[in-house]
């Protein structure tokens, strides 16, 4: 999978922070050294801002660093500059779905938890309305446009030669919550069945039958990178979404999806109760 402008950006902070600390400097002692301040490299390595490359250099320098991995890192560094199809857009994208955007067009998996609608990922266009016109309800048509707009153009990263595995686990609410009529139903669970039997998407039901799950806070996402340190979560909030990067976070979230996965339908199950909930 091609690795975009974040992927690069937070890869690039990780590594300083490793050769720094292999190379046993603290912030101010490694920043002096360059001609760089604490706050400068720490932005650095907390991965916010752009960064330039010749300072990269030279911190591989200080840090001891193979030629290789100081070619890479600079790579790293004028790559993190490129941006993502959304940036051209003529109307702007929120904050947060900008950020989702950017994470998104770079991970190699992503987990869904969802209890309320059928993720974005795989919605149609007509429940991508209802479901926009109905949590907007002071936006104008022409912003529900625009923002389904960007949902059916994420949705085309599953259209790629190698795309991310998807892993959804979906609250049987989800699927019974009409949403936008019986017929844009009817034609988003068939989406969903369709969805289902491609090989790179997992759809299980989470059934009422469960009772209590391990996943009563609600909605949420795992966007997994590259490698393991750049896994972020997204926790679905009003008013938009909290992303969440720190270890001790990540793993209670992973945790949480194993066992909803585990307490949830199998596949063959679930498509069929997804197939029943469409006939009723």
């Amino acid at each position: 999978m091609a690795v975009g402008p974040t992927t690069r950006r937070r890869q690039l902070g990780a590594d300083l922070r490793r050769l720094r600390e292999l190379k046993g400097l603290t912030l101010e002692e490694a920043g002096a050294r360059v001609g760089i301040s604490k706050a400068t490299l720490s932005r650095y390595e907390t991965k916010e801002g752009t960064v330039k490359w010749p300072a990269v250099d030279a911190l591989c320098r200080e840090y001891s660093a193979t030629d290789e991995e100081r070619l890479a890192l600079v790579e790293l560094a004028k790559g993190a500059k490129i941006q993502g199809w959304w940036r051209s857009l003529a109307d702007p994208v929120p904050d947060s779905m900008n950020l989702m955007l950017t994470l998104e067009d770079e991970v190699v998996r992503e987990d869904h938890y969802a209890c309320m609608y059928v993720p974005g990922l795989l919605q149609t266009r007509a429940y991508a309305e209802a479901v926009h016109r109905a949590s907007e309800v002071q936006c104008e048509e022409r912003e529900v446009q625009h923002m389904v707009d960007i949902r059916m153009k994420r949705q085309e990263l599953l259209e790629r030669e190698e795309p991310p595995r998807i892993w959804c686990v979906i609250d049987e609410a989800a699927l019974r919550r009409r949403v936008g009529g019986r017929e844009v139903m009817r034609e988003q669970l068939a989406h969903l069945a369709a969805c289902a039997e491609r090989p790179h998407i997992t759809v299980q039901v989470l059934p009422f039958s469960l009772g209590a799950h391990a996943a009563a806070v609600g909605s949420f996402v795992t966007l997994r990178g590259q490698t393991r340190e750049l896994d972020v979560v997204y926790v679905d909030l009003l008013g938009g979404g909290l992303f969440m990067e720190k270890p001790e976070e990540l793993e209670r979230y992973r945790l949480a999806f194993d066992y909803l996965s585990a307490q949830a339908l199998d596949l063959e199950s679930s498509v069929a109760l997804i197939d029943r909930v469409s006939k009723e």
